[in-house]
């Protein structure tokens, strides 16, 4: 279980390093090209889950972001 959290500490450290420079919508693309979740996405950005739907949905319109299989 500690080993558990600290993987989870880690991944947000390493996260909120990778986008700290990015706009809200090339963070979302970034994240969402990684494999995260729409929810743990929204996390990262500060924002709702809702908000990063309605985003991956123009990103994969725009072909930015892949669709998920």
């Amino acid at each position: 279980e500690d080993t558990l959290r600290e993987l989870r500490l880690m991944r947000k450290l390493l996260t909120s390093q990778a986008i700290r420079d990015l706009k809200q919508k090339e963070a979302i693309a970034l994240l969402a090209n990684a494999g995260f979740e729409p929810k743990d996405i929204a996390e990262a950005v500060a924002t709702t889950p809702g908000t990063v739907s309605v985003a991956l949905v123009a990103l994969r319109k725009d072909g930015k972001v892949k669709k998920r299989s």
